[in-house]
């Protein structure tokens, strides 16, 4: 019997994300932005919390529809897992009652920051992240309003030959997503790479870091996230399932923060 009802929500859950689900008016659907490296894709353990998805935060599928968000969201490699924008949306929603969310899901695993430049090709998961990022946000735009752009990324950056140049190329980035979105002023939320007790920074890291802490005082309407406290998976690397989402509700917490 056990058996049988958990084949069964497998079945429903499948059918749910094989389906477009009707969506609110555009001004109450919320989209978020979701771009950067694996610790946005997310690479944490999916357990029964990360499957259950709530009715007023959803995502766009690989395929290109609007579906209920559950981990994982991203799919830019197999190993994609819980990340934090599930948490993310749901603290938003949570805090706008009548509004619903909507996660465009865009972030590619290793992907230095160059590769976030039109027609440049990713060969690590043979994409083109700027390229496949503005076809998505082809897709999702005409359904909701962009509210906010959530970046994390730096670890592919942090080295001898690539952070010094590292600030000027995020600044750059930032007007490029703005401009894309057709929103000059929407939030960008830059995350904290992994700050991990048994994996000291590099000088590189710490450069790298500087450029998003930062972005307040050189860019309006942007802001950094701390990642202080949080413990890696035992790769030194991504951040464990429990990280991801105090991750997440850190991002929306200083979100909610600049709305403010």
């Amino acid at each position: 019997m056990v058996r049988l009802l958990l084949y069964l929500s497998v079945v429903l859950l499948s059918q749910l994300n094989a389906q477009e689900l009707a969506l609110p008016e555009k001004a109450k659907f919320h989209l978020f932005l979701l771009v950067g490296q694996s610790n946005m894709a997310g690479r944490g353990v999916v357990e029964e919390q990360d499957k259950t998805a709530h009715p007023r935060v959803l995502m766009l599928s690989k395929e290109g529809k609007w579906v209920p968000a559950i981990d994982p969201m991203h799919f830019d490699k197999p190993a994609a897992g819980v990340g934090l924008g599930k948490t993310f949306g749901q603290i938003i929603a949570e805090a706008n009652p009548g509004v619903t969310v909507g996660l465009i899901p865009c972030a590619v695993g290793g992907s230095p920051i160059d590769s976030w430049k039109p027609g440049v090709y990713y060969p690590a998961t043979k994409s083109y992240p700027w390229d496949d990022m503005q076809k998505r946000v082809a897709l999702a735009l005409p359904a909701g309003t962009l509210k906010g752009i959530l970046w994390h990324q730096g670890e592919a950056d942090s080295k001898p030959e690539l952070a010094q140049a590292y600030e000027p190329k995020l600044h750059d980035l930032i007007a490029r997503f703005r401009q894309e979105v057709k929103a000059p002023e929407v939030p960008f939320l830059a995350g904290q790479m992994g700050k991990f007790k048994d994996l000291p920074w590099k000088p590189e890291a710490v450069l790298v870091d500087q450029a998003h802490q930062s972005l307040a005082s050189k860019i309006s309407n942007t802001a950094f996230v701390s990642a202080e406290g949080l413990n890696h998976k035992g790769d030194k690397i991504h951040f464990d399932s429990p990280s991801f989402r105090e991750f997440g509700r850190r991002f929306a917490e200083v979100y909610l923060k600049m709305l403010k």
